[in-house]
């Protein structure tokens, strides 16, 4: 899920063929200006009007007027990495695709996109709705006329929910790569264990060795010194000293030898 370019104006699609609907929503859900706010206060202070509401932040409001100028806005939007959280549909836009068609269309290609169907009408039952768009939690249907209270309650709570769905889907994908990256490295624990298990057993097994020189035959036929064979296989180090039977033996050999005398000298 991509993030909207501008985290302090969501941006918001409403799809309804008639003008004065889309007009309707920028008043309810467009930002309100430091101007506007400036002259309902002097409306009522000359008319003793009601305070008029605090200043609330607003929404980046499109318009389309058929469902499919619809798909291609939020085709488009996605395209330039700033889609649309939320969109309010209408179901009658004659003589083009009715909401339900329309929603169908854009949620195939934005599935994470919070959606309010508008009707005046009993167009189509809830079960109706969810057999041809399946079963949604990213639906809420809003009843023509509606009130400004409801139509700033959705686009507020279904904006907060994308945005929450949003942050989740990112520590999901987050916990996926450190998933990724600690089975890569016990992978590479176990091939190097297993190595190690091979040569354990290599040297576990029969070793072809020289009954005169001692020398060991490898795999590929070649006669190794017992050091050389050894240290390939394992970490092992080797250290040259001399043990008893072998120092007595070298010390009588020794002893036996006589300086050669020259007679003639």
């Amino acid at each position: 899920m991509n993030t909207p370019s501008s985290a302090s104006e969501p941006r918001i699609l409403i799809v309804d063929d008639n003008p004065s609907i889309h007009e309707d929503f920028r008043k309810i859900l467009g930002s309100r200006t430091s101007s506007s706010l400036r002259l309902e206060d002097a409306e009522s202070a000359l008319f003793g009007t009601a305070a008029a509401p605090a200043e609330r932040a607003g929404f980046q409001i499109d318009s389309a007027f058929q469902g499919q100028e619809g798909l291609t806005l939020v085709e488009k939007a996605l395209g330039d990495n700033d889609p649309y959280v939320l969109a309010f549909v209408d179901v009658r836009m004659p003589p083009g695709w009715d909401g339900v068609e329309t929603l169908n269309r854009i949620w195939q290609c934005a599935p994470e996109l919070q959606a309010v169907i508008c009707t005046a009408y009993s167009d189509y039952s809830w079960d109706e709705m969810t057999r041809r768009l399946g079963q949604k939690d990213n639906l809420l249907i809003l009843k023509k006329p509606f009130e400004t209270v409801e139509v700033l309650q959705m686009a507020n709570a279904l904006a907060q929910k994308w945005v929450l769905a949003g942050q989740a889907k990112l520590r999901h994908q987050e916990l996926e790569a450190m998933v990724e990256q600690r089975t890569r490295e016990l992978t590479q624990t176990v091939s190097k264990l297993q190595e190690a298990l091979d040569n354990i057993k290599t040297l576990s097994g029969l070793i072809p060795i020289c009954a005169s020189c001692k020398r060991i035959r490898d795999d590929q036929g070649f006669w190794n010194q017992v050091e050389a064979y050894v240290s390939k296989r394992t970490t092992a180090k080797f250290t040259h000293g001399m043990c008893p039977d072998c120092s007595k033996t070298f010390l009588a050999e020794l002893e036996n030898v006589r300086p050669y005398v020259d007679l003639d000298g």
